[in-house]
């Protein structure tokens, strides 16, 4: 009965350690999120799903481009917006669009935070 009750407790520990491994950070620091929304686009633009899709359909598509993507409370990207480009591609720019608005961030923001991040890529 005991070793019932010491695996029942062991079991319990071992999920609430799993649950707060799993949370995420809430940041809180404006030059800290910048940071880790910069590095996360940079990962998000360098995974193969990303550059399959740009080599098959926009191999051709060259040029910087600089992004206004807002965040709010969970994570989420809220807004895209091109600020300036030099790829002219439509199909291109709402691609991105589409592809930076489905993506959640490793991380949280304070309640009722949003913050903008400016961001520039060359493609």
């Amino acid at each position: 009965m005991k070793k019932v009750k010491y695996l029942l407790l062991l079991f319990l520990f071992s999920l609430m350690s799993l649950h707060t491994n799993a949370q995420r950070p809430v940041l809180t620091d404006e030059e800290q999120i910048t940071e880790t929304v910069t590095n996360e686009i940079n990962q998000l633009f360098q995974s193969k799903d990303f550059i399959k899709i740009k080599s098959k359909k926009y191999a051709d598509v060259k040029g910087t481009m600089t992004i206004d993507v807002g965040i709010i409370q969970n994570g989420k990207v809220s807004t895209f917006f091109k600020v300036d480009s030099e790829i002219k591609n439509i199909d291109f720019i709402n691609f991105m669009s589409d592809y930076i608005l489905s993506h959640k961030f490793k991380f949280k923001l304070q309640k009722q935070q949003r913050y903008k991040v400016r961001y520039t890529i060359t493609f």
